[in-house]
């Protein structure tokens, strides 16, 4: 977990294709972004405004793929509304490959974001 409020719960993908590749999921059950009320998508987007910028100074970054599957044929594996944040450096390959990084990693990665959360 790297971040929570009333909405929404922020965390670590377990099978990343990079370094600090975070899911905002909301805390209310909706299967795909369609199903969940406009309010709730605008919570949505408004924690990856203030937590994306945090991830890249985490991770040292310099920008980042946002991505929301909705529906099986889209490649939802999930059937709860999420975004993906995944953060890409300059001269990174862009790849969707998953990543198998060691629980260690996993949570190197995020006290790295949670440190940068500290004033929010």
């Amino acid at each position: 977990m790297v971040f929570e409020n009333e909405y929404v719960c922020a965390f670590l993908d377990i099978g990343p294709v990079s370094e600090g590749h975070t899911l905002i999921v909301p805390k209310i059950h909706a299967e795909n972004l369609s199903q969940g009320t406009e309010e709730e998508s605008r919570e949505l987007m408004a924690v990856v405004h203030m937590l994306a910028p945090k991830i890249l100074k985490a991770i040292g970054a310099d920008g980042y793929n946002l991505g929301m599957n909705q529906g099986e044929c889209a490649g939802q594996e999930v059937m709860h509304t999420h975004l993906h944040i995944m953060p890409r450096k300059v001269g990174m390959m862009r790849t969707f490959t998953k990543l198998r990084p060691t629980k260690e990693e996993l949570a190197t990665s995020a006290q790295k974001i949670r440190s940068t959360l500290e004033s929010v």
